[in-house]
C-alpha cells in the first residue's frame, strides 16, 4: 500500500463500532478482522485495478464515523414519477420511518429493521446475514463492520406482492461530508412474486461515499424483479454488493441503469442454485465528465437445466471512463444450461475509455454459452443516411444513442417506471424529435 492508503487503512481499522450499532456485534468485529487481513484494494489487485477508488476515497474524504443529522424533510422531487410503491427511505444510511410508507403491505409481508424484527424475523436475519453475500470484497466488509441501519424484507410462502418496494437512499451532504453504510436481506419464499427498485440520490455539494449491501433469497416457483437507479451528483463514491441466491423454477429480472456520480462500482453475483431458473440480468451505463462506472458481475450455474441471459450496454462520453468484467460459472454438474453474456459500447469521444472482459469459465460438456463484446463510435453511415433525409446532425446522433438504448429498457416489465427510466435517457441524450 502507498503511505496514503496507508494512513486511511489505518483510520478504518482505529474507529470504534458506535455505541449506536446495537445489532449483530460479533459479525460486524469479525468482518473489521477480516478486512485487517484483506485490505482495502490498490491498482495492484486485479478485481479493481482500472478502478483506483481507495486512492479518490483518501483524496477526498476523511474516515468518520458518527450521527449525521439530516434536514431533509419532503422527498417528493426524488420520486419515481407515477409510481405507486411501498416507500422505504433511508437518509444517510438511517430508516426515516417518517417519510417511508408502509402502510398497505399485504398479509404476512415482513418489512422491519434488524433491531426492530420480532424473535422469529431475528433468527432468520441471524441465519442468512452473510451467508450468501460476497464475504471476501473489502467493501462488502466494511459494510458488514459499520452499516448504519438493516432491512429486512420478509415475502411468504405463495405471496403476490401488487406493488413494487421502493427503496431511497438519500445522502444528505448539504452540511459536510457524508459516509453512510445500508444493509439489505430480502427472503423470497416459493411461489411468491415480487419486484424491488433501488434509487440513489445525494443532496448538496459535499462529498460523498456510500455503500450497500444486499443478500436476496429467492425460493422455489419465485419470481423477483429488481432495478437499481443511480442518478447521484457528482461528488459520490458509491459501492454495491449485490447477491442474489435462486432455487428451481425461479426467475429472476435485473437491469442497472447508471447515469451520474464520481465513482460507481457495482458487483452483481448471481448463484443460480436450482434447476430450471431463468434469469435476466440487464443493465445500461450513460456518462460523461469524469465519471467512473464499473460493472463486475458474476453468474454462477451450480445446477443443470437453466438460463441465463446477461446485456450491458455503455454510452461514455467526455472524460468518462466504464470498466465492465462479466464471469460466468458452470459447475461440472450445470449440464444443460444454456448461458450468454453480451457488453456492447459507444465512445463518442476521443478521450472516454472502456475496459471490458467477458470471461467463460466451463466445466461440463453439455451446454450452450457465448459471450462477446464490441467497443467503438456511432456508425456514419447510418448517421450520414439519417441527415441526407433533414434530419440535423445532433437530433440523428440522439436517435441513434436512443436505439442503442432502448433494446435494454424496453426489457423493464413495469411500464410506469419503463417511462420514467425512458425520461431519464431522454434528458441525458437531449432527445427533441
Amino acid at each position: 500500500m502507498t503511505t496514503s492508503t496507508e494512513s486511511f487503512y489505518t483510520r478504518i481499522q482505529q474507529s470504534a463500532l458506535p455505541s449506536y450499532f446495537t445489532e449483530g456485534t460479533a459479525k460486524r468485529q469479525a468482518a473489521l478482522q477480516r478486512l485487517a487481513e484483506v485490505g482495502l484494494p490498490t491498482i495492484k489487485s486485479e478485481e479493481y485495478r482500472f478502478t483506483p477508488i481507495t486512492k479518490s476515497l483518501e483524496k477526498k474524504l476523511t474516515w468518520e464515523i458518527s450521527e449525521q443529522v439530516s434536514s431533509i424533510s419532503t422527498i417528493y422531487s426524488l420520486l419515481v414519477n407515477g409510481l405507486d410503491a411501498h416507500l422505504i427511505v433511508l437518509i444517510n444510511g438511517r430508516f426515516s420511518k417518517q417519510l417511508s410508507n408502509l402502510k398497505e403491505l399485504e398479509k404476512n409481508v415482513i418489512v422491519t429493521t434488524f433491531n426492530e424484527a420480532d424473535k422469529q424475523s431475528k433468527e432468520v436475519i441471524q441465519k442468512l446475514l452473510g451467508s450468501v453475500g460476497n464475504s471476501s470484497d473489502a467493501f462488502a466488509l466494511l459494510n458488514s463492520a459499520f452499516y448504519q441501519e438493516g432491512i429486512f424484507v420478509h415475502v411468504p410462502k405463495d405471496t403476490v406482492v401488487s406493488k413494487p418496494f421502493l427503496i431511497l437512499h438519500i445522502n444528505d451532504a448539504q452540511q459536510k461530508q457524508v459516509i453512510s453504510h445500508t444493509r439489505l436481506l430480502t427472503v423470497v419464499e416459493s411461489g411468491s412474486t415480487v419486484s424491488l427498485i433501488e434509487k440513489s440520490d445525494s443532496v448538496g455539494e459535499h462529498n460523498c461515499f456510500h455503500t450497500f449491501t444486499e443478500e436476496i433469497v429467492v425460493g422455489e416457483n419465485a419470481t423477483f424483479d429488481y432495478c437499481k437507479i443511480q442518478n447521484d451528483g457528482r461528488a459520490i463514491h458509491q459501492v454495491s454488493n449485490t447477491t442474489i441466491s435462486q432455487s428451481d423454477s425461479s426467475k429472476v429480472n435485473t437491469f442497472t441503469l447508471t447515469l451520474n456520480g464520481q465513482l460507481i462500482r457495482n458487483n452483481l453475483s448471481i448463484m443460480i442454485d436450482g434447476e430450471q431458473c431463468e434469469s435476466h440480468f440487464n443493465g445500461l451505463y450513460l456518462v460523461k465528465g469524469n465519471t467512473l462506472v464499473d460493472n463486475h458481475t458474476v453468474v454462477d450455474h451450480q445446477k443443470p437445466n437453466s438460463f441465463s441471459n446477461e446485456m450491458y450496454k455503455g454510452i461514455m462520453d467526455e472524460n468518462s471512463k466504464g470498466v465492465f468484467n462479466g464471469k460466468i460459472y458452470v459447475r461440472p454438474h450445470a449440464q444443460k444450461t444454456n448461458a450468454f453474456q453480451s457488453n456492447r459500447n459507444i465512445l463518442m469521444s476521443e478521450s472516454a475509455t472502456i475496459n471490458t472482459k467477458p470471461q467463460l469459465e466451463i466445466w461440463a460438456d453439455d451446454v450452450k454459452c457465448s459471450h462477446g463484446c464490441t467497443t467503438g463510435q456511432l456508425d456514419e453511415e447510418a448517421l450520414f443516411y439519417l441527415q441526407a433525409r433533414g434530419i440535423p446532425h445532433d437530433a440523428a446522433k440522439a436517435m441513434l444513442l436512443y436505439a442503442f438504448a432502448l433494446d435494454v429498457i424496453s426489457l423493464v416489465k413495469n411500464e410506469t417506471l419503463r417511462n420514467y427510466l425512458d425520461g431519464l435517457i431522454t434528458e441525458r441524450l437531449h432527445k427533441n424529435f
